[in-house]
C-alpha cells in the first residue's frame, strides 16, 4: 500500500509530522506491505536563495512582521521539535529555493533512497546550516547517503528531474493540498499537518484493513465433496 507525503523541506512542521509518523509506522504490523514516497511542495516557490539575510529577517519580509515577532515564532516550533528529538537552529539555517533539492529526492528515488535523502537534507536545513540550493552541498550530502553522486551531479546540472518536481506540485493542487506536511494512505484518506501519533497509527490501520480487503481474494471455507477435476479425475 502506497503512502505519499507531501512536503517542503524548509517547513518546520513537515520534519516534525515526519518523526510522529515513523513512531507510528515503526509500531505498525504491518510496515513490510507499505510503500512511502516523498513528494514535493514548495512553500513559496518564488524564494530567491541568499546567504546574507538570516531566516527570521527574511520570515518578516514573508508574513509582514517584525523581525522579534519571527524569531518568537521561531523559537515557539523550536520547542515542539525537541518533544520528538529534533534539535532546531534557525540562526544557522540559510535562506534557500528548495526547487533543486526536491529534484535530488526524485532522483533518490530512482535509487531506493529516497527516504534517507529527506532525512539528510531536512537535517541539513534545520540543524546544520547548509545551503541546501548549493550543487556542491548537495553532492556531499549525496556522497554520505550513498547516492551515485557523479550522476546526481548531471542531473541537477541539466535539470532532469525538474519538471517531476513541477508534476507533484500540480498534483498538490488537484488534490486541493494547500498545506504541507500532508500524508495520502492508498488515495483515499488525508491526514493535514504534523498530526499526532494516534491520527496517523489510526488511519494506516484503516487504509490497510481496506487496501487488503481490495487486493486479496478471500480464501473460501470450503465443504469437500465427490466432484471431478479439470484433469479429468471424478
Amino acid at each position: 500500500m502506497k503512502i505519499e507525503i507531501w512536503s517542503d523541506i524548509v517547513c518546520p512542521f513537515c520534519y516534525i509530522g515526519k518523526r510522529r509518523f515513523e513512531e507510528a509506522l515503526q509500531a505498525f504490523e504491518h510496515k513490510d506491505q507499505l510503500q512511502i514516497e516523498w513528494k514535493s511542495f514548495q512553500l513559496n516557490p518564488n524564494t530567491i536563495t541568499d546567504t546574507e539575510t538570516n531566516v527570521y529577517q527574511n520570515l518578516a519580509n514573508h508574513k509582514g512582521i517584525g523581525v522579534d515577532q519571527a524569531r518568537q515564532m521561531s523559537d515557539q516550533v523550536t520547542q515542539v521539535a525537541k518533544e520528538v528529538g529534533l534539535s532546531y537552529d534557525f540562526d544557522k539555517a540559510v535562506v534557500a529555493n528548495t526547487h533543486r533539492a526536491h529534484q535530488m529526492l526524485h532522483f533518490a528515488k530512482t535509487q531506493n533512497l529516497q527516504n534517507e535523502t529527506k532525512e539528510r537534507l531536512l537535517k541539513a536545513y534545520f540543524t546544520e546550516g547548509i545551503n541546501i540550493d548549493a550543487i556542491d552541498s548537495l553532492i556531499e550530502l549525496g556522497n554520505e547517503i550513498g547516492l551515485d553522486t557523479a550522476k546526481l551531479k548531471a542531473a541537477l546540472d541539466s535539470g532532469q528531474y525538474a519538471e517531476a518536481v513541477r508534476q507533484d506540485i500540480y498534483e498538490a493542487q488537484q488534490l486541493r493540498i494547500q498545506g504541507v506536511p500532508f500524508f495520502v494512505f492508498n488515495r483515499k484518506y488525508g491526514v493535514s499537518g504534523a498530526q499526532q501519533v494516534d491520527a496517523f497509527t489510526q488511519t494506516m490501520n484503516k487504509s490497510h484493513s481496506e487496501w487488503v480487503a481490495e487486493n486479496n481474494p478471500t480464501d473460501l471455507q470450503t465443504i469437500q465433496g465427490d466432484s471431478c477435476d479439470v484433469d479429468g479425475n471424478c
